[in-house]
């Protein structure tokens, strides 16, 4: 030990202000040693993407020496890393950031042109540009060589290297900064800040920090270095990180690209992938209890740029940054969706549209095929990946409404009180972690800051195999393993593609119940591979109550067995279309206003839960079973629910809001009182906490809605609380027992498939009762034609002329005879897969349909106006006739 170490140390250790000025010292030391074993990796990068500059080079680690596969930014980083760790050989001459920029003296001598071709050569093109450029380094204006680039940049320095980039006809310095600042996730995190950001003084001893340390040193310097105590340096560094003012990088954008963007296109893209590079060298080594301000302020900074989604920023650096992006772990992006949600919120469309016209790109330009799938993309999973923040961003930054509207636990309490005395084991659809951590679930935002439809990606929805999908997304291998599946993200995709992915987990559940069944007969157990439900047309709600009871006591899980149909008396084996006009049959008794267990909105003709019906809540039950089987068996159904029904089935209570599609009036009505801010409103409305409402005889009921409810005034203080205990009451207390065994029959049926988790409330209700498109081109266009039939046969033609001039009610009665639902399904009507075969040569008889398998039976009838004569016929007179 050097002598003079000594006694620093004991001075050190009886002085405190010494003691503190050693520890300074050594942090100082510390910190230059960090830098320059950041920059030794940066050395090693450039040297393997750009080359040392030497054709003649022998080491096999320099892109110069021909002997180097080409890498991406990506490999190339994890590559820098290793040749660091390994004290691989660096050359001597090699390409810094700046170098990359070739300035002859042409560029700086007055010219008509606003910029040269060295200034846009940002990245030489060959070995031996770099070379030239490296000697004619002397002719160089030295004012441009030696002014120092800034290690951060604010609004107002770009705007004034901008005009001296005009004034001088050169832009060099402009992409020297551009290079030097959005190459590098320190100098950029520091930039456009919202307050002057100082950076810290180093040691005006020191020149250069390279040249202080040999390479077994920083070896061992990074070696001694654990986790925690990276972490919490990283942690110090990024706590100095001032927000990033967007408004100011807005502005700055705008200055910039009012230029040619040919001029620093090359450079900002070429930065943007040693960014890339940085950050996915970067953020897998910050830890758990890393700080992500700086990565934060980066990504804010990047997904402002307006050409992010254009030309080369769209082919090169927006993948990479993407790419870059998914190693951000939860606590950043949830840091990142607060900003997007908050300051940023402006940009969230501009970014939701260049993620989506990246992942359509590379939808459309990707060779996919049986070894390749849409989810080995990284590209695409990985902008999906991102959109999933954005989609969170969006939904706090919409109208969000109190979590505690979720709080449905009491909903089993009760459940028993029926007497469908069935436990349910309902499993819990996982909620995604970045939810969990910000608090927010789709169910609470009650309208998003962008409609959600816009985060649906067609391409990639009509591409994606959901079979392949579906397996990622059930097998624990595929989870295990890190394979991707979007149905883990299934706001990017439509419903009609989730209803595949649905569709699959249904078929699967129907199968395994299938080889139980067959399993168990081998040894002796009767058992029946089949929901059968028998029923007679005449008393099809007792007969259905009746079965279904039966069935859910004995074994429950006989619920999600195939549903196969029989009237008894009527011959005919279900395929699917006696099933459907089963559903239609109990859904039309069930709403028959001669039960009452329904009431109808005359303004919105949809109904709603009779709160004082004298039903059983077997049949709510019922009712909850069927809808539950129409979507478990893939059948629309005729209903008309408001919103607020399939909200409260994935789990919200009703709320004032819901009000608005529930009863117009009413809504407008206390909205109006919310709105009044006159102090006389006690005299203006004369309402009080006492309402009153009708039961099925027309007798008026009063419900307090307080203790004494009628003694209390509504005033300007106390009026939310009245509409929202008015709301609630209407919505849930009122018809408390009657939706609790509607919901139980639903669940007995769909409790462990994932529609909560691929659905929202909106597309459960697509999902039950279909699309309202009744887009009979679109059906035309899809139809499918049999047994001699073309689109260019006569009969064909004439049927869609008589079917284009059908009203809407004639154009559902066709779609019911044709396949068993006057509903459009989820999609469109090419959906249906309509087939239109021949039925023999001209005659009397009507048409008929096979609505198991969507088939028209049509004769070669002699003239169009007999086509339309027999099939209006057909269509009108086709219950339990005419449907095979």
């Amino acid at each position: 030990m050097n002598p003079s170490d000594t006694s620093t140390t004991d001075d050190a250790s009886s002085n405190p202000e010494a003691s503190s000025s050693a520890e300074e010292k050594i942090a100082a030391e510390d910190e230059m040693k960090r830098a320059a074993a950041k920059k030794l990796i940066e050395r090693y990068f450039y040297q393997l993407t750009e080359g040392c500059g030497n054709p003649n080079c022998g080491n096999k680690d320099c892109a110069s020496s021909g002997k180097l596969n080409p890498m991406s930014p990506n490999d190339a980083a994890g590559h820098a890393l290793k040749l660091f760790s390994e004290d691989a050989k660096l050359c001597e001459s090699h390409p810094s950031k700046i170098a990359r920029i070739n300035l002859s003296s042409s560029c700086h001598e007055k010219s008509e042109q606003k910029s040269c071709a060295d200034c846009n050569n940002v990245t030489p093109s060959n070995d031996n540009v770099v070379s030239q450029s490296s000697k004619d380094s002397g002719k160089s204006n030295p004012r441009y060589n030696s002014a120092p680039v800034p290690t951060f940049l604010t609004e107002q320095s770009l705007y004034d290297i901008i005009d001296e980039c005009e004034t001088n006809d050169c832009y060099s310095p402009l992409i020297r900064t551009l290079g030097e600042i959005f190459s590098s996730i320190e100098n950029l995190a520091k930039s456009f800040a919202q307050e002057p950001f100082t950076p810290p003084s180093t040691s005006p001893n020191v020149e250069n920090p390279d040249k202080i340390l040999n390479k077994e040193e920083l070896r061992h310097l990074e070696g001694e270095k654990d986790k925690d105590e990276d972490s919490s340096a990283a942690e110090s560094s990024s706590s100095a990180i001032q927000p990033v003012d967007l408004s100011s990088v807005r502005r700055a954008y705008t200055a910039l690209f009012k230029l040619k963007t040919s001029i620093f296109e090359n450079s900002l893209v070429n930065a943007l992938v040693t960014l890339a590079g940085n950050l996915q060298m970067e953020l897998p080594i910050r830890g758990e209890k890393g700080n992500y301000d700086d990565i934060i302020n980066v990504l804010l900074i990047v997904f402002e740029i307006p050409a992010l989604g254009s030309g080369d920023f769209l082919e090169t650096a927006l993948p990479a940054i993407c790419r870059a992006s998914q190693w951000l772990p939860i606590e950043g992006q949830a840091s990142l969706a607060r900003m997007w949600a908050g300051p940023g919120r402006t940009a969230i469309r501009n970014i939701l549209e260049n993620l989506q016209q990246l992942v359509t790109l590379r939808v459309i330009v990707t060779p996919f095929h049986h070894d390749f799938f849409i989810q080995d993309e990284n590209v695409i999973t990985s902008a999906t990946k991102l959109m999933k923040i954005l989609y969170y961003a969006n939904m706090l930054a919409g109208v969000l409404e109190s979590p505690s509207l979720r709080n449905m636990d009491d909903m089993s309490d009760s459940m028993d009180e029926s007497c469908w005395s069935v436990k349910l084991s309902k499993s819990v659809s996982p909620q995604d972690p970045l939810g969990l951590m910000l608090g927010v679930h789709v169910l609470d935002c009650r309208k998003p800051f962008l409609p959600y439809v816009e985060f649906y990606n067609e391409p990639l929805s009509d591409m994606v195999e959901m079979d392949r999908d579906f397996a990622n997304f059930k097998s624990e291998l595929g989870i295990f393993s890190g394979r991707f599946s979007f149905m883990n993200y299934p706001f990017i995709l439509t419903p009609a593609t989730k209803t595949m992915g649905l569709y699959f987990d249904n078929r699967i559940r129907m199968y395994s119940e299938r080889r139980i069944s067959i399993l168990q007969a081998v040894t002796g157990q009767p058992s029946n591979p089949y929901l059968r439900v028998k029923v007679r047309r005449e008393n099809i709600i007792d007969d259905a109550l009746v079965e279904l009871e039966m069935i859910s006591m004995e074994n429950p899980n006989d619920l999600k067995k195939q549903l196969v149909v029989e009237f008894e008396g009527e011959q005919g084996i279900d395929e699917g279309g006696v099933s459907k006009e089963f559903f239609q049959l109990v859904i039309e008794e069930i709403f028959n206003p001669d039960y009452a267990m329904f009431t109808l909105e005359s303004e919105t003709q949809t109904v709603w839960f009779n709160p004082t019906s004298f039903e059983s809540t077997a049949q709510f039950t019922l009712i909850g079973i069927v809808l539950g089987l129409a979507i478990y068996n893939n059948i629309i159904l005729a209903v008309n629910f408001p919103m607020v029904l399939y909200r409260k089935l994935m789990g919200k209570k009703g709320s004032f809001e819901d009000l608005v599609d529930w009863n117009p009036v009413l809504y407008n009505s206390l909205k109006q009182m919310l709105e009044y801010s006159q102090p006389d409103l006690e005299e203006t409305f004369m309402q009080t906490f006492r309402i009153s409402y009708q039961d099925v005889f027309g007798s008026i009921i009063n419900y307090d809605l307080k203790d004494k409810g009628d003694k209390i005034a509504v005033t300007q203080e106390n009026k939310y609380e009245f509409v929202d205990l008015y709301a609630d009451f209407l919505l849930n207390k009122a018809v408390e027992k009657q939706f609790k065994a509607f919901y139980k029959g639903f669940q007995m049926v769909v409790d462990e498939s994932p529609l909560e988790q691929l659905f929202r409330p909106e597309e459960i209700e697509l999902l039950i009762c279909g699309s309202k498109n009744f887009d009979f081109d679109e059906l035309e266009n899809s139809t499918e034609y049999d047994g001699g039939y073309t689109h260019n046969s006569q009969v064909v033609k004439d049927f869609w002329l008589v079917v284009h001039a059908f009203s809407i009610e004639d154009k559902r009665k066709l779609l019911q005879f044709t396949t068993g639902s006057d509903r459009v399904p989820i999609g469109g009507l090419s959906r249906l897969k309509l087939v239109i075969a021949k039925n023999g040569p001209d005659s009397d008889r009507l048409p008929t349909a096979h609505t198991c398998f969507n088939v028209l039976l049509l004769p070669e009838y002699s003239s169009k106006e007999k086509l339309k004569d027999r099939l209006v016929k057909a269509i009108n007179y086709s219950k339990g006739f005419g449907m095979l």
